[in-house]
This record gives C-alpha cells, structure tokens and sequence, in this order.
C-alpha cells in the first residue's frame, strides 16, 4: 500500500531525514531554473512497501516495491504543462523539465492556474511538528515477521468457527513514503508517513449457502496491528449472514454500519469537492449557506488529526492544511477547495489539493472526512430501528449514488433488527431514498473510528427508507 502523497511534517532528524532532505534539495533545483515569465513547481516522492498474501498455511505471494520519481508543473501565461519520470537521475529529471516547458506551449489559457504564493501557502496555525506519522519500527521489522502477522492471521480466522470454510484471500500491507515540494515562488513543503494493514476475506457456510466477510487491522506499524480484531471481525461479519433471505418489500428505519457510512462519505464528499462544483455537477452547487442537512449534523475534513490515517500537515501544493468545516449546525458553509479551484470561486485554497502520486497533477479531494459524533451508542441507535434493517455491506454505489442529482438506490446485505438487537440475516434487497432526505433525517452515533482511506466510520440511523425486496 505505498502511497505517493504520504503528506504529513516536516522531515526531523531520523535514519531516514537524509532522503528527505536530498528530496527537498532536488526539487529546490528544479524550481530554481524557472525562466523569467514562468512559474515552475517540482514534487518528488519515494516510497517502499511490503504485500504478503498467504493461502492454506503458505505464503502465496511476497512482493516489495522502492519506487521513486518526480513530476513537474510549468505555468507560462496561464497555459500549464506537465511532465513526470519515474527516476531522480540528474539528466533524466533536466528531460522533465524541457518536456514540461514544451507542454505548456500546448496548454489551454486559463487565468487561474498557477502554482501558490507565499500568502496562498500561509500557515493557518497548528503545530505542524506535532504531527508525526512516521514510525521507523515499520522500516525496521523484517519481512518474515510480516509474512508471520498474515498466517497468524488466517490460522485465526480458520480456528475461530467451525462454520468458517476457507479464506478467500488473506494479506498484510504497508508502505512508507516520503515526499517534498518546491515551486519558484518560495513555497516549500516536506513530509513522510507509515501505514500497515492486515486483512481477511472468509468463505463461510451451512449446508449449500456460502457467505462472505470481511475483516482488518491497521496501524501505522506491525505492533498496532491486531490479528484477534481482525479475525473475530472477519469471521462474525461472514458467519451472521448465513440463512440470509429476501424480506417484503416496505419502509423501515435502516441502520449502516460504519464501513457502509465511511463509502457513503466518499460520494458526499466528492460533491463538496470544488472542481465538481464549478462544473455544476454537485446536488449542492447552489446550496452554500442554506440547511442540506438536519442542525444537530456537522461535517469535517481535518487532516491535522494524527488519528486520521489520510493525515497530512501539508497539502499536495504545499499548503498547511486545516480543518475545514463544509456543513455546520446542517448549513452547507465551504467547499473543498486547491488553489485553482479556490481561484475561480473567489474564497481561496483550503489546503485541500491531492495528487495520486508524482505522476499527477493537483486535484481536490478531503482526506479525513468525518461526521460530528453524536450522543448515542450504536446499541441504542438499533433499540431506535425496531424492525428496521441494519446495512453491513453495499454494491453498486458508484451507479446508484449520484452527488450530482442526490439519488440514493443501492444493494445491500445485512439484518434485520428485534428487540434492539440484530436478528434474521437479509440478502440482495435494495434501501433507496435520497441524499438530501438522508442528510435531514439522519442521526449519528458515537462510535467514529478511523479507517484507511479518506473518510472515518460511525453508524448512523436513517429513520426510514425504501427497501425493495422479494
């Protein structure tokens, strides 16, 4: 799982600040050959990670990766150019360079793009020091010790439930990145960052019916992980839906269950994001400072929390990031925003530019979003869905869940609730209603916890929805 935009601090002393200080001198130099009239912005990243997946006691696979490059962004006359290469090599990058020149000759005019100044890049306040993401433990621990954490992993899964029938696929992860950012008009940043995961998919069965379930574990190094989590997860999430058949269709109160809400924040987030906005393409375009959503509801991106696994002390142009709140009290008040975007809209940059990796341009996207917790425990939320259905998984989000026009109809598997508990398990039924009744209605718990990705899990309760089933 290396990633390219590790973000985070700025590089401190360590057996691994020496790379990030060669990072930060390379691209120094190319944003200092900036011609009169250009804007030049360089970003270099190196990353390393570790994939381990076993099978039936034995490794299946063991595959490690270094992989390091740099990309270049050249703004002449508001016409952009871009070009990347997947080596530091001096001549190499010196090709980058040129190539990135001779593209922005090609460039569409476009007034608003250009790399940030010093006052765009501002530090809004916060202790980026504080924010440490790198633990050189995970650099540091051999590969058998991780190839150990993923049998441990399956033997515990194998041995948990006699119902448990085999693992579909069982894996430890990790990555460790680091990255710097220069560009000609004085901007700078510097980061790094661990993240380690393990992972299982049980098979579990009765009779001819099979089920599936899925569980992990992540940390940002091995000793965080915890194999017994992640096995008891794995295995109660596949064996509970054994049975499961296909209710009346009817309303009825649903209850998600956080790995649900966490992908269901990714589509409302990408029509908070500004580029979609801009194009019209976003439920609330038009909606800024009106109630999307009930008042007791507040929605955030903050990836100055170090228990944000998208955590990040500086964004993908350099700029600190900050918390940002897009809906207060259930008023939409901000957008995602990266210093283009920011531009067009006349509000500015809120330090929320992402890049997939050195190969990309800046985009928009949240890196820790999360609803406010409410006051409620998860188990009373199910005592207040009585004969309602608790959602464990989904499919088809990404064609059933439009941030442009706010439908909401997608598959599900889950159970049914009795008595404020989880009773009949159900199967391929389908909960629809739409973003915007969601948003009013909803109530949140107070179980938020923090997932890999760039969203945070909590169950919540949406009072009544449409279920179709049988």
């Amino acid at each position: 799982m290396p990633s390219h935009d590790p973000g985070g601090a700025g590089v401190s002393p360590g057996s691994n600040a020496g790379d990030g200080e060669a990072l930060l001198a390379l691209v120094r130099k190319i944003a200092g050959e900036a011609k009169p009239g250009e804007q030049v912005e360089a970003y270099a990243a190196r990353s390393k990670g570790v994939e381990v997946k076993v099978f039936g006691g034995e490794v299946e696979s063991l595959s490690s990766e270094n992989i390091e490059g740099v990309g270049v962004r050249v703004v002449v006359d508001g016409r952009q150019g871009f070009a990347w290469a997947g080596s530091l090599e001096p001549d190499v990058v010196a090709e980058t360079l040129a190539e990135a020149r001779d593209n922005a000759g090609f460039g569409t005019p476009d007034e608003y793009l250009g790399v940030p100044d010093p006052d765009e890049a501002a530090d809004p306040g916060g202790d980026r020091a504080a924010l440490d993401l790198w633990r050189e433990a995970l650099v540091a621990t051999p590969a058998d010790d991780k190839v150990a954490l993923a049998l441990e992993l399956e033997r515990a899964v194998m041995a948990a439930d006699p119902r448990i029938r085999g693992v579909r696929t069982v894996s430890y992860g990790d990555g460790a990145s680091q990255m710097a950012l220069a560009n000609s008009r004085g901007v700078e940043a510097t980061a790094r960052r661990t993240v380690c995961s393990i992972s299982a998919l049980t098979l579990a069965g009765e009779g001819v019916g099979t089920r599936t379930g899925y569980g992990f574990s992540v940390g940002r190094e091995p000793s965080e992980l915890d194999v017994a989590e992640a096995a008891a997860m794995a295995v109660e999430r596949a064996v509970r839906l054994l049975g499961a058949t296909q209710p009346k269709t009817r309303k009825l109160p649903v209850v998600f269950d956080p790995l649900v809400v966490a992908s269901i924040l990714g589509v409302i987030g990408g029509a908070l994001n500004g580029e979609s906005v801009l194009k019209g393409r976003s439920m609330f375009a038009t909606r800024l400072g009106e109630m999307v959503a009930g008042e007791h509801i507040s929605l955030s991106d903050d990836s100055t929390n170090p228990e944000a696994f998208g955590a990040a002390a500086y964004d993908s142009e350099g700029v600190p990031t900050r918390p940002v709140r897009l809906i207060e009290n259930g008023r939409l008040a901000r957008f995602l925003h990266n210093v283009h975007t920011g531009r067009r809209a006349g509000t500015g940059t809120t330090g929320s530019a992402v890049r997939g990796g050195y190969a990309t341009t800046p985009g928009v996207g949240a890196r820790a979003l999360h609803l406010g917790p409410g006051p409620a425990s998860p188990e009373e939320l199910l005592r207040r869905a009585e004969g309602g259905l608790f959602v464990q998984s989904i499919t088809g989000l990404g064609s059933g869940a439009s941030p442009v026009t706010g439908d909401f109809s997608v598959g599900a598997d889950g159970l049914m609730i009795r008595d404020g508990a989880l009773a009949e398990p159900v199967r391929e039924v389908t909960v629809a209603s739409t973003f915007q009744r969601m948003l009013g209605d909803l109530e949140v718990g107070n179980d938020l916890q923090w997932l890999a990705g760039g969203a945070a899990g909590v169950t919540v309760l949406v009072p009544e929805m449409a279920m179709s089933g049988s």
